[in-house]
C-alpha cells in the first residue's frame, strides 16, 4: 500500500515537472514571437502563401520589366495636309484631326468634322477691355470656329470623343513621355500635338474663369500633325501654313509643347 501510495506521488510528480517544463517552453516561445515580431506559430500552409507571395505566384522572383526595344534614329509618315484656311481661321485642331483621319482612311471633309466636334456654347464675357468669363477648352470648342465672332480653340480631352467615334483604338496620349510619341510615329501612327502658331514658347498668357473654374491659356495655341521626328528636329503638317513634313527644331518644339500641357492624340494598330 506504501509503496503504491509512493508510486502514485512520483508519477504525479513527474506530470507536474513535466507540465511546468511545457508551460515555461511555450512561454518563451510567445516572449520571444512578442519581442521579434516574428508568428512562429503560422499554419505550414499559411507560410507557404506568404512564402509564395514574396516570390511570386510560381514560386520565383517577380521578374524585371523587359527593356524596349530600340526605336528608329528617324521615322516619318506621309499623312495628307489640309489648311484650316479660309473656311476655319481659329481651327487648327479640328484640321488636325482631319488630317489623322484623312490618313487613317476616314473620308470625311473638315466641315464635316466641325459639326461632329464637341463645343462649349458658354457665351464670353468682358470687362474693362479684357475677357473675364468664356468656355473651357477641356469641355468642348469654345468660340467660334469659323471666326466670324470670336473663336478660341478646344484640347484633348474636348477633341478626344470625336476622335473616339471615328476610330475605335483613339489613345490619349497626353503626359507622355515623348519616347513615347516617336514611338507613335515609328510605327506610322501620326499624333496630334498642341503647340503655338509661330512654335516657340508663349510670353502672353491670360486666364479667365468658366463654368468648370479658372482656365489659364494662350491665344497662340495651336495644334499641328506630328508626322516625323530625327535626333534634332521634328516635323509637323501644319494647318496653318499648308506646309508638309515642317521641319522644326526638336528642343524648341519640346518646349512650346511641354507649355501647352504635353497634349496628344492618336490611335493604336489594334
Amino acid at each position: 500500500m506504501k509503496i503504491a501510495l509512493i508510486l502514485t506521488k512520483y508519477v504525479f510528480t513527474m506530470f507536474l515537472i513535466v507540465g511546468l517544463l511545457f508551460s515555461s517552453g511555450v512561454f518563451s516561445v510567445l516572449l520571444y514571437a512578442r519581442v521579434t515580431g516574428k508568428d512562429i506559430f503560422l499554419e505550414p500552409a499559411t507560410a507557404a502563401v506568404l512564402a509564395q507571395g514574396a516570390e511570386g505566384s510560381n514560386g520565383k522572383a517577380p521578374e524585371a520589366p523587359k527593356p524596349l526595344p530600340p526605336k528608329p534614329a528617324s521615322a516619318m509618315i506621309d499623312a495628307p495636309v489640309v489648311r484650316q484656311l479660309p473656311e476655319l481661321p481659329p481651327g487648327c485642331e479640328i484640321v488636325s484631326l482631319t488630317m489623322l483621319l484623312n490618313y487613317y482612311g476616314v473620308n470625311k471633309g473638315k466641315m464635316e468634322l466641325v459639326k461632329e466636334m464637341v463645343k462649349d456654347p458658354t457665351p464670353i464675357r468682358w470687362e474693362k477691355g479684357s475677357i473675364v468669363y468664356w468656355g473651357n477648352p477641356n469641355t468642348g470648342y469654345v468660340g467660334d470656329v469659323t471666326g466670324k465672332t470670336r473663336g478660341f480653340g478646344i484640347y484633348h480631352t474636348g477633341l478626344f470623343p470625336t476622335l473616339q467615334a471615328n476610330v475605335p483604338t483613339a489613345v490619349d496620349l497626353t503626359g507622355s513621355e515623348f519616347d513615347t510619341i516617336e514611338r507613335q510615329i515609328a510605327e506610322g501612327l501620326p499624333v496630334i500635338v498642341w503647340t503655338t502658331i509661330d512654335f516657340n514658347v508663349p510670353k502672353n498668357w491670360v486666364s479667365w474663369d468658366t463654368p468648370i473654374g479658372p482656365i489659364q491659356t494662350t491665344f497662340m495655341e495651336h495644334a499641328a500633325l506630328l508626322v516625323g521626328y530625327d535626333e534634332q528636329h521634328v516635323y509637323v503638317n501644319d494647318p496653318l501654313s499648308g506646309k508638309k513634313a515642317h521641319k522644326l527644331n526638336k528642343d524648341q518644339f519640346l518646349a512650346t509643347w511641354d507649355a501647352m500641357g504635353k497634349q496628344a492624340l492618336s490611335y493604336t494598330k489594334s
